[in-house]
């Protein structure tokens, strides 16, 4: 009997531990071990960079490693599908992006995960416009010498991005459309390859993240000729505006937010909002973050859904006007 005891005992016991480990999770206790951020892009392009200085930030708040694991490919998709796939549990993190969550449902007749019920969103984290960039064996100082170039060679002249959908491939076609130039898109498995390829001279131009950029125009090895943003950027403050330039159309701009999958108790999703807050307004992420070329941000979560659903049917018009269709 008392054997049975103490065997019940210890059910009992381990019963209610597992009945409790929610409870304990919801008033705090959450993390205790690990947490992954998932990077779906490769490492270099602006998404990792981000990635990584949240990871760190977020470390020193949590008191627990946050590791950054990149899982690029198919313009963010495969980091999408693993991060939707992962347990509601808060120990997988996803850095995203509106390229992903908002264009891909458009270009890829199949996703992996559903934009709108897939994910919870925590907080934007950055926001950014893509700067115009040229090798500078291009003959073309400005945007309206680039015109005039693509126009006298239709079909010579490519543009690289980070895949397909990316926020540098949709502002790339607007700028044919509205110019009617014909420039080719060539695509790749992330930004910051497009980059290094258009730095190695195999392609002339890309509407880059600033992030893999920046350094490249400090060094001379690439030439800005715009800034797709409505302000010039204080990074590049001797860059015009895409209006300035004499190209009037609106064009995308991006931001990050980092998400959780769909599920992720609410108490885990407010903590790191919480921390996300705080860091966003450190002296030294705003100067990093400012080398970059990005602006910090910080949101609710329900912010972060309503962009994905104001900005998708705009951007459904966007891509039927350029003639893109889903593959």
């Amino acid at each position: 009997m008392e054997n049975a005891a103490r065997i019940l005992g210890a059910w009992g016991s381990a019963l209610w531990l597992a009945a409790a480990a929610p409870l304990a999770l919801a008033q705090g206790a959450y993390p205790v071990k690990p947490v992954r951020l998932i990077a779906p892009f490769p490492p270099g392009g602006t998404t990792d960079v981000l990635c990584r200085l949240v990871a760190q930030k977020l470390t020193d708040a949590l008191g627990r490693q946050v590791v950054v694991e990149n899982r690029p490919g198919a313009a963010g998709n495969i980091g999408h599908e693993v991060a939707a796939k992962a347990p509601p549990d808060g120990y997988t993190l996803l850095l995203s992006a509106k390229g992903a969550l908002v264009s891909n449902q458009f270009l890829y007749k199949r996703l992996g995960f559903d934009p709108y019920t897939d994910f919870a969103p925590v907080s934007l984290v950055a926001t950014s416009g893509p700067v115009l960039v040229v090798h500078p064996s291009l003959p073309a100082r400005s945007v309206k010498d680039l015109i005039a170039l693509a126009r006298a060679r239709p079909g010579q002249l490519n543009f690289g991005s980070g895949g397909r959908g990316t926020t540098a491939h949709i502002v790339g076609e607007v700028f044919k459309t509205a110019t009617g130039v014909n420039i080719v898109h060539v695509p790749y498995k992330g930004g910051v390859l497009a980059v290094m390829d258009l730095v190695s001279g195999q392609i002339e131009m890309s509407f880059a993240d600033m992030a893999p950029s920046v350094p490249q125009i400090t060094a001379g090895r690439l030439r800005a000729l715009a800034v797709t943003s409505e302000r010039r950027s204080p990074t590049l403050p001797e860059v015009p505006t895409m209006a300035e330039a004499g190209v009037k159309e609106s064009l995308p701009q991006t931001w990050w937010a980092i998400t959780t999958p769909k599920g992720t108790p609410a108490a885990i999703i407010n903590r790191i909002n919480a921390e996300l807050a705080q860091i966003m307004r450190q002296p030294d992420v705003q100067e990093r973050y400012a080398g970059l070329g990005l602006s910090t941000a910080h949101s609710t979560p329900e912010r972060v859904l309503e962009l994905v659903r104001v900005e998708s049917p705009q951007m459904a018009k966007i891509l039927k006007a350029a003639g893109i269709e889903p593959e």
